[in-house]
C-alpha cells in the first residue's frame, strides 16, 4: 500500500543523494511507481522540436523548443469539503538533451491551471526548456477555469497546499521523476516565478531552505490581501474627488482626464528622469525621485496645463498608502514612476482607478482602514505570508543565492513593498555586504506587474544570472534589459539601491555606457 508523502519526507527526499539508475523512455514514465507517495503519471508523450508558443500577455516568442518528453501527473487525488475532487496537479518538461539542471516554474493568480512547463519567465529570450533544463509546473492542488476563483479556499488541505505545501510536494516528486529518467539526479535546483510564483518563490526560500540552489523571485505576491488594500486606498483617493453622472453614480475613471495623466507623467520625468544622466524618458533612481504633485497645481482656474488642488491632494494621498486611525502605514504607497497611467496590459496604471484585478471598490468615496486592515489580517493571509520572515540562514548555510525584481510601475503589487523587505532582509542578516554575497534586488523602471509598459525595457535574463552565480561565483552586478517600448535600446538593471546612470559619453542607446551608482 503506498503511503501519503509528508512533508517531513518530502524534505529529505529533495536534497537526499540519488543513486544512479537506469534511464526510462517517455512511455515508460506512466508506469512509474514512487512508493513514498500517493503519485499517478496520467499521460506521457514526445513533443518534437518546434517553434516556441506564445505566453499569455508575454511579448512574442522567438526561437524553438528541443524534443522533449512531457509527463502529466497528480499527486494525492482525494476528495475534498462538499464532495469536490482535489489533486495536485503537475506537468514536467524533459528535454532530449539536457544540462543536467532542473527548474521549477512558479504559478500565477490563484494558480489552478498547469502552465506549459517551458520556464520562459525572467529568461530573456531563451527558455529554460529550450536552453536543457528539466522544468515543471503546478496547479497547485484544485483546478479552475478562472483565474481567481477562490472557492477552493473552502477546504483546508487545498488552501494549505497553494499556499506552499503542493510546491514542496511537485518539487520532491518532479526530482525523482529527472532522476528516474534521466537515469541520475539533476546537478542543480532552480526556482523562478513572478507574482504568485513570486510568493512561492519566496516561501520555497523560508520553509524548505534546501530544496533549491538558487530562486528567482519576481513581483512576489507577498501579502495580496494588504496589497489589495493599498490598492483600493489609490482608488478611493481618486473616487472622493470624482463627478457623478446624472443618477448619482461616482464617476472614478473622470477624477483625470487623459490630459491630466499625461501631464502628470510629463511633471514625474521633469522632476526625475535627468537624475541618472540622461533624459530618455525612463527613471532609473526612483527612491530618490522627488516629484511633488503640488508643482502641477493650478495658481487660478482649472485648466489642461494644471492639476485642481483636489487633484493634487487625492494623488499626494494615494500614493502615500494608506494609514490606519492611529497614523500607522498599514501598506507602502507607491512610486512615481512612468507606468501609472499605463492603460495597456491586463491591469491599468494606477492613475486608471483600478483596485486590483480581483476587489474594485465601485462607487465607493471612502473606506476603514482599521476595519480593512483586520479583515486583510485573516489566518489565510497569515498562513500564506512571505513578507514577515527573514530569516534565511539555513538556505544560506547551503550557498543558496536569491534574486529580486519589481517592476516600478507596478500597479498590483507596490514596489515599495518588496524594497521594504528587502532592507528587511538586509538588516536582519549582517548587512548589506554579506547579503550581497547571496541576494540582490532588481527594480525595472516603468514596469507594469511582470513585465509591460509603454516606457519599460522588460525583457532580461535572471535565469542566466542566477546560475552564473550559483555555478560559478560570478555574482551579478547588473542584468542588461531590453524591451519593445524602445527598440535598439539596452540598460543596465543595478541591484538595489543602485542605479544605472549614463557616463556623459558614448551612444546612449547602449548599455556599455552605463556605470551602476549609488
Amino acid at each position: 500500500m503506498r503511503t501519503r508523502l509528508t512533508l517531513a519526507a518530502a524534505a529529505v527526499a529533495a536534497f537526499a543523494p540519488v543513486h544512479a539508475a537506469t534511464p526510462m523512455s517517455c512511455a515508460q514514465l506512466t508506469k512509474l511507481h514512487l512508493s513514498d507517495s500517493t503519485v499517478a503519471i496520467t499521460q506521457a508523450r514526445t513533443v518534437p522540436a518546434g517553434p516556441i508558443p506564445a505566453a499569455p500577455f508575454g511579448p512574442p516568442a522567438t526561437g524553438t523548443l528541443p524534443e522533449y518528453c512531457r509527463a502529466d501527473g497528480i499527486i494525492d487525488s482525494r476528495t475534498g469539503r462538499n464532495g469536490q475532487s482535489y489533486a495536485i496537479g503537475f506537468a514536467i518538461a524533459l528535454p532530449k538533451v539536457w544540462n543536467g539542471r532542473f527548474m521549477f516554474q512558479g504559478g500565477g493568480g490563484l494558480n489552478g491551471n498547469i502552465g506549459a512547463p517551458f520556464g520562459a519567465q525572467a529568461a530573456g529570450d531563451s527558455p529554460g526548456l529550450a536552453r536543457g533544463f528539466a522544468v515543471v509546473s503546478t496547479d497547485s492542488g484544485h483546478h479552475s477555469n478562472a483565474v481567481f476563483d477562490a472557492r477552493f479556499f473552502e477546504d483546508q488541505q487545498a488552501a494549505l497546499d497553494f499556499l506552499y505545501q503542493a510546491v514542496a510536494k511537485v518539487t520532491v516528486v518532479a526530482k525523482q521523476i529527472v532522476s528516474r529518467y534521466y537515469g541520475h539526479a539533476a546537478a542543480h535546483s532552480y526556482f523562478v516565478g513572478c507574482s504568485t510564483g513570486g510568493r512561492e518563490a519566496m516561501m520555497m526560500s523560508q520553509r524548505f531552505p534546501r530544496f533549491f540552489d538558487g530562486i528567482v523571485a519576481g513581483a512576489p505576491a507577498m501579502r495580496t490581501s494588504f496589497s489589495n488594500l493599498g490598492d483600493r486606498w489609490v482608488t478611493i483617493a481618486l473616487n472622493a474627488i470624482a463627478p457623478r453622472d446624472a443618477s448619482g453614480k461616482l464617476q472614478g475613471a473622470r477624477a483625470l482626464s487623459d490630459t491630466d495623466r499625461k501631464l502628470i507623467v510629463n511633471g514625474i520625468l521633469k522632476a526625475c528622469d535627468a537624475a541618472d544622466g540622461l533624459e530618455d524618458g525612463m527613471i532609473f533612481n526612483p527612491t530618490a525621485c522627488g516629484f511633488d504633485p503640488a508643482s502641477l497645481q493650478c495658481s487660478g482656474a482649472k485648466s489642461d496645463s494644471c492639476l485642481s488642488a483636489e487633484q493634487v491632494g487625492a494623488l499626494k494621498k494615494g500614493f502615500a498608502g494608506p494609514r490606519d486611525s492611529m497614523g500607522r502605514q498599514v501598506y507602502p504607497g507607491f512610486y512615481y514612476d512612468t507606468g501609472i497611467a499605463n492603460g495597456q496590459g491586463p491591469i491599468p496604471g494606477l492613475l486608471l482607478a483600478p483596485s486590483g484585478p480581483v476587489d474594485r471598490v465601485g462607487g465607493a468615496a471612502s473606506m476603514d482602514v482599521d476595519r480593512e486592515e483586520s479583515a486583510a489580517s485573516n489566518a489565510i493571509a497569515i498562513a500564506g505570508d512571505s513578507n514577515s520572515w527573514t530569516n534565511l540562514s539555513s538556505f544560506t548555510a547551503h550557498d543558496g543565492k536569491l534574486l529580486f525584481y519589481h517592476g516600478v510601475s507596478d500597479p498590483w503589487f507596490s514596489a515599495m513593498d518588496t524594497v521594504q523587505y528587502y532592507d528587511r532582509l538586509v538588516a536582519d542578516n549582517g548587512g548589506a555586504d554579506e547579503v550581497h554575497h547571496w541576494s540582490r534586488l532588481f527594480l525595472v523602471p516603468g514596469m507594469s506587474h511582470c513585465g509591460g509598459g509603454p516606457a519599460a525595457l522588460d525583457r532580461f535574463d535572471m535565469l542566466t544570472a542566477l546560475v552564473d552565480w550559483v555555478e560559478k561565483g560570478t555574482a551579478p552586478d547588473s542584468v542588461i534589459a531590453t524591451g519593445r517600448a524602445f527598440p535598439g535600446r539596452s540598460r543596465p538593471l543595478c541591484p538595489y539601491p543602485q542605479h544605472a546612470h549614463y557616463k556623459g559619453t558614448g551612444d546612449s542607446e547602449q548599455a556599455a555606457n552605463f556605470e551602476c551608482r549609488n
